[in-house]
């Protein structure tokens, strides 16, 4: 307990799912909390994202930690937007240490228009890259970035198209999306590290949240079904995995996002983290 006590984290999509796990995890550990959310819909984007009531639970929990925190809906894909969320959030609470770059959509289906390959690769990569560059001007010596990518940025791109993981526009741009923050996240290691400051993506398997438990994602991995229902996509969750598990729970990855803001991981940087249950070692990782 208290890895991370006089730390300020920044956490997007922090409204539920793993955005809140983290940010809640992080506040057990000491740190406070600047937690943003687009607490709206994407049309493109055929299941819910988050709402403003998420978001302020979200809230009521880190201050169940004893933490203080600033909320505000922001769109990770409109950089002035963030840059004044950020800029206010930082003047309140008296600095910035860690930024974890989680805000993420998945639109699914071959129905979908080449909209949803703009929406998901302008959240999952442009998004990360406005996050993360705005958060530079507070970061300093012992810094810590964490981005979350995932296991589809191990699928080849012409497989997307073909069965080989998220489906249609919309899985094409989270799957570019995704192999793009490897790259990135190992340049940005390079170029900050001189001045101490640390970069890392972590890339889940599957998590149980709702970005995983919707129609469209059903579809996908049940394409045989015309109405799949979560009982029945999850006899096929466990195929991606070696070991036999549908999914990951959040706070899987939220032990490894603590850990890499924390002094405990201060010589690490530059790494991709797999939490997966082995799905890298199938697809040959």
């Amino acid at each position: 307990m208290n890895r991370l006590n006089g730390k300020v984290a920044l956490v997007t999509g922090a409204a539920r799912g793993q955005g809140r796990s983290h940010a809640v995890y992080l506040a057990d550990e000491g740190a406070d909390i600047i937690a943003l959310d687009i607490c709206a819909d994407i049309d493109s984007n055929e299941y819910p994202l988050a709402t403003p009531a998420d978001l302020d639970e979200t809230a009521k929990l880190v201050e169940k930690s004893g933490r203080r925190v600033v909320a505000a809906q922001v769109d990770v894909r409109d950089r002035a937007a963030l840059k004044s969320a950020l800029d206010s959030a930082v003047a309140e609470l008296g600095g910035l240490h860690v930024v974890v770059a989680n805000a993420g959509i998945c639109p699914q289906g071959n129905h979908i228009p080449f909209r949803g390959f703009i929406d998901a690769f302008d959240v999952d990569f442009v998004g990360v890259v406005n996050t993360v560059h705005v958060a530079l001007d507070h970061l300093t010596a012992g810094g810590s970035v964490i981005v979350t990518g995932s296991i589809a940025g191990l699928v080849d791109q012409k497989d997307l198209a073909t069965g080989g993981g998220p489906s249609g526009p919309g899985g094409a741009g989270y799957g570019l999306a995704k192999k793009m923050v490897r790259d990135y996240t190992k340049a940005l290691a390079l170029t900050l590290g001189p001045q101490n400051i640390r970069i890392n993506t972590v890339h889940p398997t599957n998590v149980n949240t709702d970005m995983l438990h919707n129609l469209p994602m059903y579809r996908t991995f049940r394409p045989d079904l015309a109405e799949p229902t979560r009982e029945e996509a999850e006899l096929v969750f466990p195929l991606l995995q070696v070991m036999p598990i549908p999914y990951v729970e959040t706070e899987d990855i939220s032990h490894a996002v603590v850990y890499l803001a924390s002094d405990e991981s201060r010589y690490v940087t530059g790494q991709q983290l797999f939490i997966d249950a082995g799905a890298g070692l199938k697809l040959g990782v």
